[in-house]
């Protein structure tokens, strides 16, 4: 026996199946041989992963180069006595560490949610007796019975089905259920395409039949996406790793400096302990204290913005990966489509009709080909092809607050709503027509044959057969059909068939229907899948799709104009995907170039060396497994691109956590998709991922506005201490007045640049190069300019007061009061990264001067109020003091405003 996914079962023949798993296709498995596999193979349930402890996983938080320098920031406000000050950084830091710690813990629920889907009651035969068990107790060799509704509870090699069809979109991405059958298949046959198999996990929509067990728990298709789920590594985002570069760098800049002031303050003879203090001073002010909680609130603001795009950030740093996006890997089902099959074009012998509207709500008109609205009186073919598609059909349409949802498989669904497009009511076709009898449709069949009533006598006079099946089948059936004016004529089988290839080359999914009309003699054998009716007209061809959403080709279109590929990945077919492709635009619209569209099967054939090169020309990848799904986004991510992927089903989870952005379906998403994603659709629309990388754009766009402001700001009051031990001479800064203007400025004036509306333009600019480094040549450029204005004005201020007479404290004031009104005019030319202060509108982000305004007020209060002069060692100025300050802070406002001309004008050239 060799119950394991390594074994091709649907390769062989049933006898050869029930041999090697040493099972009995009627009595099933003996309560006593059950009880030893369970012992020998343990239980159907997927593995529980070895885990961390909580504590572990939770010190393992500050385990950052910029939570260190945070700790150290804490430490020095402590024993500096700012115990407030210390307490928000701590803060901080504890904050970001049970973010942290919540998003560990996201994958260990993707693959609980992955064990939890599996258990469930399965109808098992032991000892020859039908009963029910939970799934966890089912072994290898078990005889399992399916019906419409049933979870495959394990992987089950068929020996007998009827009619049976198994949603496996969750599984596979298909768009419709798979018909499921007992033949043997080539060895070679994907998984996508085992018709003999039904997986677990997935779910019987219609018929029933019966399987062995031949896989359970761990060694199941479903297990195996377990193991890539627990396998698939998330990536530090692009904004974490050149935080954490930077926080390196920052740090040995900072104990420079401080060791240098240290060093050049002993030298020189002065007090140990004042020069201690000054190191000290330094670093405090050195350290970016606002940074984290501006990198948090930033990144906040833009996760509420996508909301209201429809898009949830489930992990707070996705926000800002979304700006850094350079391929976005799609599902096709319910993403670039509706997930609702739609009848697009109905063919009737000699004549061409085109269907509006799309989805399951039964709103459009049909149009001939004239483009004229066309009445079924005029078009008796077309009357009698919608009617047997809406007569011959077990589905059913629901309305619930103007939505329209099925009930069903799909494609007959589709038949339902074309046929009350053109005012065929289920219903009341249902009335006037009563089914007497029903042929259902299987897989040897081909075909679905209804029997209904025309009057009260009965009697093969009084009845009328409809029937839809397969292109082939029925016109292999047929040996008429029926013209423009209804009449009955010879079969044009070789228009029929070139009709039906000329639509499925479009990727339209097509159906044939007939009618054998009242009278006929009627020898038809149901029971004999081979047999047909007498007398059958062919009425016409329905062919139908899943059809693109209303804005998908204008968001792909947007996305290749921002720079961002956009590649389909769907488990459905070759035919189908290109078609949809092409529609949205991934392809040139003129049928896909070679290389353009890989299957499952290409991918498995290819090399490793050539991977990256063919997934780097390729748009549509078709039939993919999960593993498959997984390889791709990796070798994308090998080429240097940063990656966004989409999906809904347990068969997308890993490729969703390894992904740089994991996005998941909100409406038809499985929980497991949900789980292991970083961002969720609401609804479910591709369009909204364009958006949200619109938002994301937005959001690392004012990250580095706040950067830009911060650091010039924060290296300056560094280097005025710094400046001061060199010279020998008094603090023009005290620390407290130090961590004063970090903890008020940061909050009332470099936050504010977090509600900037994004900048013009934004979408049609190339992605953000994930090697681009936070400190850019710039950037850099800029800091030292700053850097230098500040420090010189403060200096040249203090000298000034002390100069004039003014005291310590009030010299101090005034240059502590210059610093604030300096950083208050340098962040109005931070509000744009590309324009000049005087090309961006004032008041489109009002928050700037509120903030502007509370810190006027703030200090208006520690130059003037009593207490704060006492804590601060602050003193009040005088007028002309401020009009010092003023003229200082607009000169060095005009010197920033013709720095960064100088720079527009040598990136133009």
């Amino acid at each position: 026996m060799a119950p394991s996914s390594s074994t091709a079962h649907h390769a062989l023949a049933v006898h050869e199946v029930l041999t090697l798993m040493e099972a009995d296709p009627d009595q099933g498995l003996s309560d006593q041989e059950a009880a030893d596999r369970l012992h020998t193979f343990g239980p159907n349930t997927l593995p529980a992963r070895t885990t961390t402890g909580p504590l572990v996983r939770l010190v393992r938080q500050v385990h950052h180069p910029l939570i260190y320098v945070l700790i150290v920031a804490g430490v020095i406000t402590a024993a500096l006595g700012e115990h407030v000050d210390s307490g928000v950084i701590f803060g901080v830091v504890v904050v970001n560490a049970l973010i942290g710690f919540v998003q560990e813990a996201k994958a260990e629920t993707a693959l609980e949610g992955l064990r939890t889907m599996v258990r469930t009651q399965a109808r098992v035969v032991r000892d020859g007796r039908p009963r029910s068990l939970s799934s966890d107790d089912l072994v290898p060799g078990d005889l399992v019975l399916l019906e419409a509704g049933d979870k495959v509870p394990a992987d089950l090699r068929l020996i007998r089905t009827t009619d049976l069809r198994v949603d496996e979109s969750a599984l596979s991405g298909e768009s419709v259920p798979a018909a499921k059958d007992g033949a043997a298949l080539p060895e070679a046959t994907t998984v996508v395409d085992r018709s003999n198999t039904a997986y677990s996990g997935t779910l019987v929509t219609t018929g029933g039949g019966a399987g062995i067990v031949v896989a359970t728990g761990a060694t199941t298709e479903l297990g195996q996406i377990h193991r890539l789920v627990g396998a698939a590594q998330t990536l530090a985002t692009p904004l974490t790793q050149k935080l954490a570069a930077f926080s390196k760098l920052l740090t040995v800049v900072i104990l420079a400096l401080a060791a240098v002031t240290f060093a050049v303050g002993l030298m020189r003879g002065q007090d140990a302990t004042q020069t201690f203090t000054a190191a000290i001073a330094l670093a405090v002010g050195a350290i970016p204290e606002g940074l984290p909680a501006a990198v948090t609130i930033t990144l906040a603001i833009g996760v509420a913005r996508m909301a209201r795009q429809q898009a949830v950030i489930r992990r707070l740093p996705a926000a800002e990966t979304l700006g850094s996006i350079t391929v976005i890997c799609t599902d096709k089902t319910g993403t670039l489509t509706e997930n609702q099959m739609t009848v697009r074009t109905l063919w009737t012998p000699g004549e061409l009709f085109q269907v509006s509207g799309t989805g399951y709500t039964p709103r459009g008109v049909i149009t001939d080909p004239h483009g004229e609205a066309a009445a079924l009186a005029e078009h008796p073919a077309l009357r009698w092809s919608l009617l047997a598609g809406v007569a011959c059909n077990d589905a059913a349409l629901v309305e619930d607050d103007d939505r329209w949802s099925i009930v069903g498989d799909p494609t007959e669904a589709a038949l339902l709503v074309v046929g009350a497009k053109a005012g065929l009511d289920a219903a009341e076709v249902a009335g006037l027509l009563p089914r007497v009898a029903t042929t259902p449709f299987t897989s040897e069949r081909q075909h679905m044959l209804t029997r209904h009533l025309l009057g009260a006598a009965g009697g093969p006079d009084a009845t009328l057969l409809l029937v839809k099946g397969s292109v082939e089948r029925l016109v292999a059936m047929c040996a008429a059909q029926m013209g423009r004016d209804g009449a009955t004529r010879p079969l044009d089988r070789e228009a029929a068939l070139g009709a039906a290839d000329h639509l499925a080359a479009q990727g339209l999914r097509v159906l044939a229907t007939a009618v054998r009309p009242p009278g006929a003699t009627h020898t038809y054998d149901a029971a004999r899948p081979d047999d047909a009716p007498d007398g059958l007209v062919l009425t016409g061809l329905q062919a139908m799709l899943d059809p693109p959403r209303a804005g998908a080709a204008a968001a792909v279109a947007a996305c290749h104009t921002a720079g961002v590929e956009v590649k389909m990945i769907t488990g459905d077919h070759a035919a189908t995907a290109t078609a949809i492709a092409d529609q949205v635009g991934l392809l040139d619209g003129h049928g896909p170039a070679p290389g353009t569209v890989l299957t499952g099967t290409d991918l498995a054939s290819m090399s490793a060396a050539d991977l990256p090169g063919a997934v780097a020309r390729a748009s549509v990848f078709a039939r993919v497994s999960p593993e498959q799904k997984l390889r791709l986004v990796e070798a994308l991510q090998a080429g240097g691109h940063v990656v966004a992927m989409t999906g809904d089903g347990v068969n997308d989870a890993p490729a969703l956590r390894r992904a740089n952005v994991g996005v998941a379906m909100g409406r038809t998403g499985t929980e497991v998709a949900k789980d292991a994603a970083d961002m969720v659709l609401v609804d479910d629309d591709f369009a909204t991922i364009e958006a949200a990388i619109e938002e994301g754009r937005g959001a690392f766009d004012n990250l580095t506005k706040f950067i830009n402001w911060t650091l010039p700001t924060n290296l300056a009051e560094g280097l005025v201490i710094l400046v001061a031990i060199v010279l020998g001479a008094a603090l023009p800064i005290l620390p407290t007045q130090i961590l004063w203007i970090n903890m008020t400025t940061a909050v009332l004036l470099g936050l504010m640049l977090a509600f900037e509306p994004k900048e013009d333009g934004i979408m049609t600019r190339p992605p953000r190069d994930p090697d681009q480094p936070l400190l850019t040549r710039a950037l850099v450029e800029r800091l030292l300019l700053v850097c230098t204005l500040l420090v010189a004005g403060s200096w040249w201020l203090f000298t000034w007061e002390r100069a004039a007479g003014a005291g310590l404290a009030e010299a101090r004031t005034a240059a502590l009061n210059l610093f604030v009104v300096v950083e208050a005019f340098y962040l109005f030319h931070c509000r744009s990264l590309t324009l000049p202060v005087w090309r961006v509108r004032f008041f489109s982000n009002p928050w700037i001067l509120v903030g502007i305004g509370l810190q006027s007020i703030g200090q208006l209060a520690i130059t003037y109020v009593p207490a704060m002069n006492a804590t601060f060692g602050t003193a009040p100025l005088g007028v002309d003091v401020w009009v010092r300050i003023l003229v200082a802070g607009s000169i060095a406002s005009l010197v920033v405003a013709l720095h960064t001309g100088w720079q527009s004008r040598r990136a133009r050239t």
